[in-house]
């Protein structure tokens, strides 16, 4: 019995591994196209090919657009170029802080992209939304990672495939267009939030308005995960923009110009956290002098009413002997004087605005 309780528990830890399907490379591939003297080569090749044709040439580079790949198709990219293994599981799992790293001859370059979402500004909700972007630039070849479904590179390579002299100057003309349309995405979504703050700022302090200061919350995080993604990209610029990077002189000079307008960015993203952090405290006073403007209310009131509450109270007593009891004219004299009372409570209230 012992015998066959073993081997029902053996039969249970059997556990069929079904191997997961490759999915081919050519998948991941946006785009793969060589270049020789700025000019896109006719034909459209793999990978191996293309950077064969451009080492056999002995001029020119191969750039390949890579959207979320795997392990096995980043691998195999990996295998044409030559990438460092580090490298390459930083590109597939992503979610990376902007960097500059160097492998031998190869840069690595990573960079996180953002993305402006439409909202409505008294409900919570997501306002940025944050991808990346990993550029391995070789002597030779250029390999763009993307994760996230904004911020394509599709209009980037049109626009440098027609500015051929532009592309001739070689990988790095291809970093520099990729880091300044990352760094120009960075200024759209910073005047979109901007012009929330803005609105936000008026609609709070405009009179008889009210703004659930959640909004203000979730807009403040948002700014605060949007600068965590463009500010570290400085050090990244600066250290592109130096001589050490042994980049042709031309692509520096404009690596230079988007190290110069990334820092304007950054700065302009700090005063926003800074101007809603006032507003914060703004919101907070706004909502501690409505509560006090309704105590006063509610104590103006309550001292209205205590007047005729007392009277009744003390007529309400059961004696004998109480003055105006007999009196004809008693229960119109304690009316009056209740009416009278509280009419001159009101006057006095709304004299001093508690009412």
């Amino acid at each position: 019995m012992v015998a066959g309780a073993q081997l029902r528990s053996r039969r249970r830890r059997v556990v069929a591994v079904v191997p997961k399907p490759t999915v081919p490379t050519t998948r991941a591939i946006v785009d793969c196209a060589a270049y020789v003297d700025g000019a896109r080569l006719p034909d459209r090749p793999t990978p191996a090919s293309a950077i064969a044709e451009i080492r056999t040439r002995g001029r020119g580079f191969v750039w390949i657009g890579l959207f979320e790949p795997d392990k096995h198709q980043m691998g195999e990219i990996a295998d044409v170029f030559g990438l460092h293994p580090l490298a390459v599981e930083d590109a597939v799992n992503a979610h990376q802080r902007p960097k500059l790293e160097r492998y031998d001859t190869t840069l690595v370059t990573a960079m996180r992209t953002v993305a402006y979402v439409e909202h409505d500004m008294h409900i919570v909700s997501e306002i940025v939304q944050t991808g990346e972007i990993m550029v391995f630039t070789g002597p030779d070849f250029v390999v763009a990672v993307r994760h996230g479904e904004h911020t394509g590179l599709t209009r980037v390579r049109h626009r440098l495939e027609a500015d051929p002299d532009r592309l001739a100057l070689g990988p790095g003309a291809v970093l520099h267009a990729i880091t300044d349309h990352v760094v120009e995405s960075y200024h759209d979504v910073t005047s979109a939030v901007e012009y929330d703050v803005e609105s936000m700022e008026e609609e709070l302090f405009t009179p008889r308005t009210t703004i659930p200061i959640e909004a203000i919350y979730q807009l403040k995080r948002e700014i605060v995960e949007l600068r965590r993604a463009v500010r570290p990209l400085a050090g990244p610029l600066q250290t592109l923009a130096s001589p050490q990077t042994t980049l042709p002189k031309e692509v520096r000079r404009y690596l230079r110009d988007v190290a110069d307008h990334h820092s304007g960015i950054a700065e302009r993203i700090n005063d926003l956290d800074e101007t809603l952090t006032t507003l914060v405290g703004a919101a907070v006073a706004k909502i501690a002098v409505q509560q006090s403007t309704d105590m006063r209310k509610i104590s103006a009131f309550v001292a209205i009413l205590a007047v005729p509450t007392m009277i009744a109270g003390i007529y309400g007593m059961n004696f004998d002997y109480m003055p105006e009891l007999k009196q004809a004219w008693g229960y119109p004299a304690v009316l009056a004087t209740m009416a009278t009372t509280c009419t001159t409570l009101i006057v006095v209230f709304r004299r001093i605005n508690w009412l």
